[in-house]
């Protein structure tokens, strides 16, 4: 545990966990971070991270789904589409629908972050996420189970896995009340 000196004044990080332990408790005080930039919020918790990407992947893998059933309609309607055409095109809905319903996620808050009370912002200053949102979507429901695994996997063999975050998600009410306290 590292004490701060009295001869200063607490840093805005400090000062935002010293807030949140007050207000909220040592669970959500634990859960105060700074962005790149030095802003504080309050990172959402981990059930409602997974949460949020359990109902993403489930509207991804619907879509997906419905567009399967589309197309074997169309295979078996006499549309002109090969049993290989079907295929592919089945394949590629696996990525093409996770990226359309990443349009909806420019702001960072598709279904499932609306849901638990979360948003996806950039983590060098807490920003919208934009026309990423595409990217960010296609990364969490379809490459993200192959992260895990990279990950278990490495922990079982001893192996590090290095990186640096590019967006975070965070507890919207939270990180209001935080700023609304006067804490930016």
């Amino acid at each position: 545990m590292t004490v701060r000196g009295f001869d200063r004044p607490p840093t805005r990080l400090e000062a935002a966990k010293a807030y949140a332990e007050q207000v909220w408790g040592t669970g959500s005080a634990k859960r105060v971070a700074t962005f790149d930039n030095g802003i504080p919020y309050v990172r959402a918790g981990a059930v409602a991270r997974f949460l949020t990407w359990f109902v993403d992947t489930v509207v991804c893998l619907f879509g997906v789904g419905v567009c399967v059933v589309a197309l074997a309609l169309l295979h078996d309607g006499g549309q002109g589409l090969s049993i290989d055409a079907v295929a592919v095109l089945a394949i590629a809905s696996y990525f093409v629908v996770p990226m359309l319903y990443g349009l909806c996620y420019g702001n960072g808050r598709a279904l499932g972050a609306v849901l638990t009370g979360t948003q996806l912002v950039r983590a060098k200053d807490g920003g919208r996420i934009g026309l990423k949102g595409c990217w960010a979507m296609v990364v969490r429901t379809v490459f993200m189970p192959i992260v895990f695994g990279i990950v278990v996997l490495s922990a079982a063999t001893g192996l590090g896995v290095a990186g640096s975050l590019a967006r975070t998600s965070i507890d919207r009410a939270a990180t209001r009340h935080l700023h609304a306290a006067g804490i930016r």
